[in-house]
């Protein structure tokens, strides 16, 4: 079995096993006991602070564990928020931050605050300067990943950061993506992490703030981790977490330049074995083990399934894949193909023979799928005047793109099609196919039942 889905979760470094293994024997004591046993345990805390705060780049003292790395940005957010409020209660996020950030911030709407989401381009990035456009005097904080857990695509944090200083705002960083590979670069004022994105164990976060940066803890505390992380300190986790962010910090350049080169390969050679595939995320400014592709005509969740019964481990941002059946929001932000989705994300040491046997399956799979759900004629196609009516009512996607390219051919060059479709995705993926096929989206219109959505034959 290959396993493709690091950007979720990162086997466990072998040298975390070791660390975690050889430190539940050492540090099980209460830290902040001065005898024998409690005086080791917090050697070993303020070891594995030191080694963190290293990777990171910031002081010892400026960094604390918590319990995850969604409790880290929810933490960070919340505390930077009340240090601040004197200042305003505008909060900063971009379109396509992880959903802990996001989550965050509806947290802070709903409790009386504003919040600007900055949209992307189809590579998934911010543009730096319309980032810097909506600070305002009443910015009290801006939230910027470093890199995309979905497609991969590196955020202008510098630049970004830049802007920020400038206005004396302090910029917020979800590295929980980046972090394994390099520090982040640029004048960040708070960063966030998370450990089993990088090789460590779960359950073990990592906050960093600097200091000058105003920040309350919110919710009861107590003495442990400088009053921002309640509760008892899970010593062995944090100590192999920290462990193995220093052994892959240490393999981090050689094997960059290996997992690029097998990412390359998966985005060269999927267009050709695939048709229709549109490969999502920035060319160049983009994480070495993340590679994402959408094929057309696919039901994702079907595909996933067919690939895991291959032998291969993969995630998606289809919408297909979600319980609440809604589009990715990272896919629909970039306004990219939401159907069929693939995230391939390749943890440390992936051999190169699974990733060609990955490319020998992918194709068939797809084909299968497709000769499968077919091209269907559509049950109801109408003309309306000079429109052809497509009537995909209570049919889930990728069907309704599906009846769309069978009829594009039929209507004359300059005419239209209205499609009919009550499926959310259809609002994401008809716009994408558009795109990709050199059709004009025209824009939706309300209908009796769902929504209606127009295509003009370009050519």
């Amino acid at each position: 079995m290959a396993y493709f889905d690091a950007a979720s979760s990162a086997p466990l470094h072998p040298v975390a096993r070791q660390a975690l293994l050889a430190s539940l024997d050492e540090g099980w004591a209460d830290p902040a006991r001065l005898y024998r046993e409690g005086r080791r345990a917090r050697m070993l805390l303020d070891a594995a602070r030191e080694t963190a705060a290293e990777a990171v780049g910031c002081r010892a003292d400026e960094l604390v564990f918590t319990s995850s790395g969604t409790r880290a940005v929810h933490s960070g957010v919340a505390g930077v928020l009340a240090g601040r409020r004197r200042i305003g209660s505008h909060l900063i996020v971009s379109a396509v931050e992880h959903s802990s950030v996001l989550h965050a911030a509806d947290t802070h709407e709903a409790g009386g605050g504003s919040v600007t989401q900055v949209a992307v381009g189809r590579s998934g990035a911010v543009d730096a300067g319309t980032y810097a456009r909506a600070l305002r005097p009443d910015t009290a904080l801006a939230c910027l990943q470093s890199a995309n857990h979905e497609v991969g695509t590196e955020q202008p944090v510098a630049e970004v950061a830049a802007a920020c200083r400038e206005a004396g705002v302090p910029l917020l960083v979800d590295a929980a993506q980046s972090l394994g590979w390099g520090r982040v670069e640029g004048d960040w004022s708070v960063l966030t992490g998370s450990a089993h994105k990088w090789g460590g164990p779960s359950g073990v976060g990592l906050l960093a703030v600097r200091k000058g940066v105003r920040f309350a803890a919110q919710g009861p505390v107590d003495e442990r981790e400088s009053g921002r992380a309640a509760g008892f300190e899970n010593i062995p986790a944090i100590v192999a977490a920290a462990a193995s962010l220093r052994a892959v910090r240490a393999e981090a350049a050689q094997e960059a330049v290996r997992l690029r080169e097998l990412t390359e390969r998966i985005r060269a050679r999927v267009p050709r074995l695939v048709p229709d595939v549109e490969v999502v995320g920035d060319q160049e400014r983009r994480l070495p083990g993340i590679v994402t592709f959408s094929c057309l005509y696919v039901d994702g969740e079907t595909l996933l399934h067919e690939l895991d019964r291959a032998g291969f481990s993969v995630s998606s941002g289809s919408s297909c894949t979600s319980s609440t059946l809604t589009p990715s929001h990272v896919l629909k932000a970039m306004g990219v193909l939401s159907e069929g989705n693939v995230r391939v994300s390749l943890p440390f040491g992936t051999p190169e023979e699974d990733v060609e046997r990955f490319l020998r399956v992918l194709a068939p799979a797809v084909a299968g799928m497709r000769e499968k759900l077919g091209a269907p004629t559509p049950e109801k196609v109408v003309r309306d005047e000079d429109v052809l009516v497509v009537d995909s009512l209570g049919k889930r996607c990728p069907i309704p793109v599906i009846e769309l390219a069978k009829v594009i051919g039929d209507v004359p060059v300059g005419g239209l099609v209205r499609v009919l479709s009550d499926d959310e995705a259809a609002r994401l993926d008809i716009p994408a196919w558009c795109e990709m096929r050199g059709q004009e989206y025209v824009g939706e219109d309300p209908a009796e039942q769902g929504t209606a959505y127009l295509v003009r034959r370009i050519g």
